[in-house]
């Protein structure tokens, strides 16, 4: 497994921005994909944004313009900036580390969590 710790988050009202980071144990070149979930009281799990090996970027069309994912490979870190943030981002934020063991084995890592709370 892969330890997956994250940073950032915490309360901000709303147009505000807040930056999560998360940081891994491992050489994160290696993960197939990295991203970020919510999940907010009485929702599912909901993907935010995802960054492959190769830096492509994806965005949920709910953020999209308002959250940027990006990566430091030397640091081993994912962020997650989100701007312009509104009540409704209000939820608890995952890290999550998608990747293949050289014995073929696949691995869904998951953060600890950080919530994060937009004031209206």
């Amino acid at each position: 497994q892969v330890q997956l710790v994250q940073s950032g988050g915490g309360m901000v009202q709303a147009g505000g921005s807040l930056r999560l980071s998360c940081a891994a144990s491992r050489n994160i070149v290696s993960m197939n994909a990295m991203g970020w979930y919510r999940h907010a009281p009485g929702n599912e799990r909901e993907l935010v944004a995802t960054i492959t090996s190769i830096g492509i970027a994806n965005v949920a069309d709910s953020v999209k313009g308002q959250f940027t994912i990006s990566r430091d490979n030397a640091k081993n870190t994912v962020f997650l900036q989100m701007n312009s943030l509104k009540p409704e981002d209000t939820a608890v934020y995952y890290c999550n580390a998608k990747w293949r063991s050289a014995d073929g084995t696949n691995y869904n890592d998951w953060g600890q969590g950080t919530q994060v709370t937009v004031s209206s």
